[in-house]
This record gives C-alpha cells, structure tokens and sequence, in this order.
C-alpha cells in the first residue's frame, strides 16, 4: 500500500517531519511518500495561503508519476480536500476531520490546539463542514506561528502544553487534537501536563486510509464529489512572468 502524504506549505524541513510521523504510524508495508508543492506560502496562516495551498496540492497529487492507494492533505483547517475528492478514485483523508473524528471515540468533547489566532476560524469552519463542530469544547490558539515550531522549539511546546492544559480545565475537554501538522511529536509532552488522549492529525489519518483501503472503500461519485466535467481550463497553469 502506497499512501501519499502532502504538506500544505513549501517548507521541506516541514515535510520531513511529517512524513516521519506519518511512518511511524504507518504498518508494516505501507510505504509513506512524503511530498512538498512546488508553489505556495512556506506556511498557510490564513484564506489566501490555504486556497492557494489547495490549488498546489490539487497539482502536486496529479502530477505524481507513480501509483498510489490513497491521499492524506496534512494541514489543519485548510481548503481543497473536497477538491481532491473530486479528482482521485482513492480515499482522501483530511488531518483535521481524522484527528476530530478519532477524538470522538475517546471522550464526550475535544478540544484543537493550533498555532496562531488568525487560523481558528479556518478550524471551525472545516470542524462544520464536516459535521465534527457539536462536540468541540474550544479551539485554542498558542500564539505560535507555524514555523516557531522549528524556530523555538521548547518556547514553542511550552506554549502549546499551556494551552491544551486551559483546554482541559477551562473548556472540560476530554481530549485534545494537535491542530497543526507541524506538531507532530508533541503528543507524549501534552499527555504528561494534561492526563487526557492526545490525537496527532498526521498519525490519525494514516490509521484512516489504511483501514479505507483495506476495506475496499473509496470516495462516492454519485454527487458531490463526481469527477469534474470535462471543459476547457483557461490559461492554466498560469506562465511565468
């Protein structure tokens, strides 16, 4: 089973990190490819970067030579999912839905920490559309843009640990998701400060479109997500200059 796994943003060290996480939830003989879009914002903080994220991976999924079983858009509150559903006959997993929905088997309520304020409407908009809003206690911000991650690393946990804990005792969140997928690894810090479950999006939704695949399972064309009709696209993709 090959599963592609594509950051949202043009940042390589990104990638790597969660293509590693993406591996170590994998099982054995499912190859993770970790790819990088070749156009976009070296990090998606609000609705211009994310539409523009969703066009390149849209591009970057349909240019890979190679096939592939399913596709994972690992970023969290971000545009184009449906999109990708629309194009590919293999399951496409979100990490935002997979780390709400697997939140959901372990507590009444879930709370997401993410990175910087100006993206916690994204989240809330995504958790709606997707039927997952009811039972989210708080989405909380750490004030962290993304690349602080790499950046300050221990100011960086620090902040995110805070705020999952204020989750758990202010907002009474059984749970919390990592709402970023620059955070994974963080898992074992939060748990230890908070005592709850703490879901990776990244590792969720390789669990996901393992299963999906095994079960034989894929996106329905019936409706909403038929492939697009075939028609003319102007001047695309756009020319340099």
């Amino acid at each position: 089973m090959r599963i592609l796994v594509v950051n949202v943003n043009t940042t390589q060290s990104i990638t790597d990190s969660i293509g590693e996480q993406a591996a170590g939830a994998a099982s054995r003989g499912t190859e993770i490819v970790p790819l990088t879009p070749s156009f976009g914002a070296e990090s998606v903080e609000g609705n211009y970067e994310s539409y523009l994220a969703a066009v390149a991976v849209m591009e970057t999924v349909r240019a890979y030579p190679e096939p592939f079983d399913a596709v994972i858009q690992a970023g969290y509150g971000e545009h184009g999912r449906e999109g990708l559903q629309e194009l590919l006959d293999v399951p496409v997993v979100d990490i935002t839905e997979a780390a709400a929905s697997t939140a959901q088997f372990l507590g009444r309520t879930y709370s997401v920490v993410t990175s910087l304020d100006r993206t916690v409407p994204l989240i809330e908009e995504r958790l709606h559309a997707a039927g997952l809003r009811a039972r989210c206690a708080s989405v909380r911000a750490s004030g962290l843009a993304v690349l602080d991650l790499e950046r300050d690393e221990e100011a960086a946990v620090e902040a995110i640990v805070e705020q999952a804990a204020q989750a758990v005792e202010i907002d009474r969140a059984e749970v919390i998701c990592l709402g970023c997928g620059g955070m994974s690894g963080l898992t074992e810090r939060v748990v230890e400060r908070t005592g709850v479950p703490v879901v990776d999006g990244v590792s969720a939704a390789v669990t996901i479109a393992e299963s999906l695949v095994r079960l034989g399972l894929t996106t329905s064309k019936v409706r909403t997500y038929a492939p697009p009709r075939p028609k003319r696209i102007v001047n695309w993709p756009p020319q340099a200059g």
